[in-house]
């Protein structure tokens, strides 16, 4: 075992949620051990036990028993892969963080790779499955075509927003707050804080023991909360926009459908009552109001979570001859 270091001198945590991967947790130990040895860096495996209802707890106890760089986290119950990162990020001390599934399927040995990436100013790197190992209709099929759509929508252009191993520095990640499946858009929180991000070619390897969790439900999940990572960037601050924008356009709709009602009344001699019109001139009021109304309603509550909260709408990236506070 390499020297045990303090809090304050730890340079890397290396971050492993589990969910029943009783069979996974110590050859994959084991794995990450020696290619962090082989590094040189101080470090810390910090393992999250997102609810397993198998061995998976116990075998990581006995481990943290073991070695002292590894810190066991035991969730209440199974919250999802992003959860599993996100308590692994609020117990880490390193100032670099590296994430990786704990299925056995990402490779350890390519950890350096990333780091010596890292080291070249970007702040994440992400692995890329360039030869992935995984069913092809059922995994591989669905993977490209959602890569292929967050990178369309976001503007960040990614292989593999799915690779769970990356690494990244610090300061991009300690304010980020993730929920759902966001944990994949990391990059995309990077760029627009004016981070840089790379792409590097990793091994993947087939699954050895246990089953996967993942299943076709699960791009829905993703792509729903792209729209939402895409709405909080552009309307966070100013929600009136979208539901003002919704309301606008009901309220021309319902002008057009009464519109056309009157003309249909006086050159067709068509009565309202024979024809829906009416009805959708009521539908697309409202709904218009409603949507003014809630954009209104959004506003106020911006407003007070920024201001009840302190929080900036801004991030500064540096200061230059200010005096200091």
């Amino acid at each position: 075992m390499g020297t045990e270091a303090t809090t304050q001198d730890i340079e890397l945590s290396v971050i492993v949620p589990f969910y029943n991967e009783e069979d996974n947790i110590r050859p994959l130990y084991e794995e990450i051990r020696d290619t962090l040895e082989k590094i040189g860096r101080s470090y810390e495996m910090i393992f999250v036990n997102d609810g397993s209802h198998d061995k998976t707890l116990g075998r990581g106890i006995e481990i943290a028993k073991e070695d002292p760089h590894v810190h066991m986290i035991d969730l209440l119950r199974n919250y999802g892969q992003t959860a599993g990162l996100m308590a692994g990020l609020d117990h880490a001390s390193g100032q670099i963080i590296v994430s990786m599934d704990g299925d056995g399927q990402n490779d350890p040995g390519e950890i350096p790779k990333l780091l010596e990436k890292l080291d070249e100013g970007f702040s994440v790197v992400s692995g890329w499955r360039e030869d992935r190992q995984d069913k092809e209709f059922t995994r591989k099929l669905p993977s490209r075509i959602a890569n292929w759509l967050i990178s369309k929508v976001s503007g960040v252009h990614l292989h593999d927003y799915g690779c769970a191993l990356k690494a990244y520095k610090r300061e991009v990640v300690e304010q980020v707050r993730l929920y759902g499946e966001m944990h994949r858009f990391i990059p995309i929180y990077t760029v627009w804080q004016g981070g840089k991000i790379a792409e590097v070619p990793v091994n993947h390897r087939a699954r050895v023991h246990g089953e996967s969790k993942y299943g076709l439900n699960r791009i829905f999940k993703v792509l729903l909360d792209l729209f939402l990572v895409m709405f909080m960037e552009r309307y966070m601050t100013k929600p009136i926009y979208i539901f003002g924008g919704f309301g606008f356009l009901s309220l021309a709709l319902s002008g057009l459908c009464a519109l056309w009602a009157i003309w249909l009344k006086i050159f067709d001699g068509t009565s309202f009552i024979l024809t829906p019109l009416p009805t959708l001139v009521g539908t697309f009021f409202t709904t218009g109001v409603l949507c003014i109304l809630m954009g209104l309603l959004a506003e106020l509550l911006m407003r007070t979570y920024f201001e009840a909260q302190d929080k900036k709408i801004y991030q500064v990236k540096n200061h230059n001859n200010f005096p200091k506070e």
